[in-house]
């Protein structure tokens, strides 16, 4: 699984670079030739995805561990929802508190409550005040799960979604942080490197989704 994440944002990268350089060639156009072409009819690529997708039979990996309120939290426990997912740290700038607000924006969009959990990235630094102070300035308080453990709790499931904390701001790296969609049987089906993130791509996918003809 780890290795069709990191594939899935290569693709991702390489698409988008293609998409600049057709989107140059264009501009090299006459302005005749220009006017006469047809606007394109979607940014989603041949998935209907705006993110990456992912195999259909990938399986998010389980686990479980408390969130803010010391309340315990399965991923398991969504099935039949939507799922928000993504690695941060309560402390790392700018990269996380940047996530936190595409996610808020698009949690805005949709309009209806869909469940969405943090994973911390730094145990040491995800404090229970730092992690109310980072939720309270991203407008989440309330509205997502920042989940946390120790070191030897988290560590299994950063190599499970292929996660290197010390990595987490560099967008250049398959470690780096990203945001997936887990579908309602509990398979990873999108992922959304830090670059490609916004509300309006991240609300598109969960909205396809949650009309997935084979949800029960």
């Amino acid at each position: 699984m780890p290795a069709r994440r990191a594939i899935a944002r290569s693709r991702l990268a390489t698409v988008l670079l293609l998409t600049l350089m057709l989107a140059a060639t264009l501009m090299g156009c006459s302005s005749d030739s220009s006017s006469s072409s047809s606007p394109s009819a979607s940014s989603a690529g041949a998935s209907g995805f705006d993110g990456a997708a992912l195999p259909r039979e990938a399986p998010a990996h389980d686990f479980t561990l408390a969130d803010q309120h010391g309340r315990s939290v399965s991923l398991s426990q969504y099935r039949g929802q939507v799922t928000i997912l993504t690695f941060l740290s309560s402390t790392c700038r700018p990269t996380c508190p940047l996530i936190a607000q595409q996610i808020r924006g698009a949690l805005d969009e949709l309009g209806h409550p869909v469940p969405a959990l943090i994973v911390s990235a730094n145990p040491a630094a995800d404090t229970p005040a730092s992690v109310r102070r980072f939720l309270h300035e991203a407008t989440l308080t309330g509205r997502i799960r920042y989940l946390a453990g120790n070191r030897a709790q988290l560590q299994p499931i950063w190599r499970a979604y292929d996660i290197a904390p010390a990595l987490l701001g560099d967008a250049s790296s398959p470690h780096a942080a990203a945001v997936l969609l887990i579908d309602h049987e509990g398979r990873e089906r999108d992922i959304f490197p830090i670059e490609q993130l916004t509300p309006e791509a991240l609300a598109h996918d969960i909205r396809k989704l949650e009309r997935d003809p084979a949800r029960p």
